[in-house]
């Protein structure tokens, strides 16, 4: 991944995230050999969102999705899910990065109600 185009979203979504909540706290979890880096977890009062790669684009996770408030309808995956929402992002896709911040906010608010 290093060097394209995901590693510079996955970057852009970290500093969106520690923008809209410095406290959170960013931890590598479930390291394996075809992904030796991990996956980039998100914190605060529990668990945020994680940021996933995959070969076509970058999934921005969020635990508790389902319950938060998305007005400017960000969310475009696991729409389905029980608990979780995620986001999809192509390359080239633009995000709406004060939605993406209040989202993480909603986030932070639903792990401390």
């Amino acid at each position: 991944m290093s060097g394209d185009w995901r590693t510079g979203r996955v970057d852009e979504l970290r500093s969106l995230i520690k923008q809209a909540e410095p406290d959170v706290v960013e931890e590598c979890k479930w390291r394996k050999p075809s992904n030796p880096d991990g996956v980039p977890t998100f914190s605060l009062d529990g668990l945020i969102c994680t940021v996933e790669t995959y070969k076509d684009k970058v999934k921005a996770t969020f635990a508790k999705g389902a319950s938060l408030k998305d007005p400017e309808k960000l969310f475009n995956a696991s729409l389905d899910a029980g608990v979780r929402r995620a986001i999809d992002l192509h390359e080239g896709d633009e995000l709406d990065a004060d939605a993406f911040k209040a989202l993480i906010r909603e986030a932070v608010n639903a792990n401390r109600s």
